[in-house]
């Protein structure tokens, strides 16, 4: 039996950090979409638990105990009470230590594999056990749906539909640990997000995000100052809305109304930017 499944790059439209509980863990509140490009997890039947790294990123990752994809695959396994085995291949098609949930999309994209070859229900995961085993990331990209996500990444509330936008992706080709920007915010702390509006067409959400803000934004530049000149280059593209951080960066990203202006953007930052990841994709406005 073989399952393949896509893991999609996660986006924080907004993200704001709310307190830190003692525990350490940081309290968030996050508007999150998926867009229509990542890897991809395949997952065959097979008697041992082992990995193998595919794509244009492979060679940044190794398959050692501790990626996260084993350990999610662990993680499930220990769930059923008995060692399972499979080989699973990682197509690595998003840059790593990016901002954009490639290794928790990854890791959820390994859950839901996993749990058809196991005939177990990916579905029935517990949220809390899942945020705090693999990364507050992985429960929102478990529901592969648009969501609203608070706590410390427990709370996903699903959103039904949301108007069709295009992105566009821009990294500088280098990565920067969650950890270290986590470690850079320092108490600055903000208030949690304006409910989102019933419904909102393009023009209502664009409005609404522009209230919003990314509260790592500051201290991931204070680690890679290079942030801003990307954040500046997609705001002056033609037909940017609105140019902002991704998660804990580098990744930046545009939002556009049209596929031709946001191709075009890509195209212009490609030209311009030699060594710069871009690329523009639909933003997935329903479940997966």
């Amino acid at each position: 039996m073989t399952v393949s499944v896509e893991a999609p790059a996660k986006i924080n439209l907004a993200l704001h950090v709310c307190g830190r509980r003692d525990d350490g863990y940081h309290l968030l509140d996050s508007l999150v979409v998926f867009a229509g490009v990542g890897d991809t997890i395949t997952v065959e039947s097979a008697p041992n638990l082992e990995l193998t790294i595919t794509g244009p990123f492979a060679a940044g990752l190794a398959a050692e105990s501790d990626n996260l994809v084993l350990r999610a695959a662990r993680w499930l396994s220990s769930r059923g009470g008995r060692s399972l085995g499979a080989h699973i291949t990682l197509e690595k098609n998003l840059p790593i230590a990016s901002g954009i949930g490639g290794g928790s999309s990854d890791a959820a994209a390994t859950l839901i594999a996993c749990a058809k070859i196991w005939d177990m229900d990916a579905s029935a995961l517990p949220h809390a056990e899942l945020a705090r085993a693999l990364g507050a990331d992985v429960p929102v990209c478990v529901t592969r749906t648009p969501a609203l996500m608070r706590g410390i990444g427990e709370d996903v509330t699903a959103i039904e539909k949301l108007p069709a936008l295009w992105i566009v992706l821009a990294n500088p080709g280098q990565p920067l640990a969650t950890k270290a920007v986590f470690g850079a915010v320092r108490g600055r702390f903000g208030k949690p997000m304006e409910p989102l509006p019933a419904k909102p067409d393009a023009e209502g959400l664009l409005a609404y995000l522009d209230g919003l803000r990314n509260d790592l934004t500051a201290p991931a530049l204070e680690l890679m100052p290079r942030i801003g000149v990307i954040l500046n280059a997609l705001a002056a593209t033609s037909g940017c809305r609105l140019a902002r951080l991704s998660g804990s960066g580098p990744t930046c990203f545009g939002l556009y109304l049209e596929e031709s202006t946001a191709r075009a953007a890509a195209k212009s930052l490609k030209d311009a930017h030699s060594g710069w990841w871009t690329i523009a994709a639909p933003m997935l406005t329903s479940a997966l």
